[in-house]
């Protein structure tokens, strides 16, 4: 398994699957199975029984895990899905960089 580019917090499309061309934000990242639970992505109903932390039972929806090949990035400066490059600020340190524009990806 290569390195994740893509971090909790990013805006992601997906490229392939029942899901494809749906938008969403990262909301966890499991690195070492290369898997990514995005939001509104990939939705499965779930049987909940009734518990002191939740006492309302019932049928809830929730987001599964999808693998990370699946999707790409959404650069936040040119609104395109894109790929990840790396590169080095000045100060040395490592940033993500938007392949179709150049901008860096990143909250500096």
């Amino acid at each position: 398994m290569g390195k994740m580019r893509i971090k909790k917090g990013d805006r992601v499309r997906v490229i392939s699957g029942k899901d494809k061309g749906k938008e969403g934000k990262v909301l966890r990242s499991i690195p070492d199975r290369d898997l990514l639970v995005i939001e509104g992505v990939n939705m499965a109903t779930k049987h909940v029984k009734p518990s002191q932390k939740n006492p309302k039972s019932g049928i809830v929806k929730q987001e599964g895990p999808i693998y990370a090949s699946k999707v790409m990035l959404v650069c936040p400066s040119c609104g395109a899905a894109t790929r990840v490059g790396r590169g080095y600020l000045d100060s040395g340190k490592k940033v993500r960089l938007c392949k179709a524009c150049g901008e860096i990806v990143d909250q500096v």
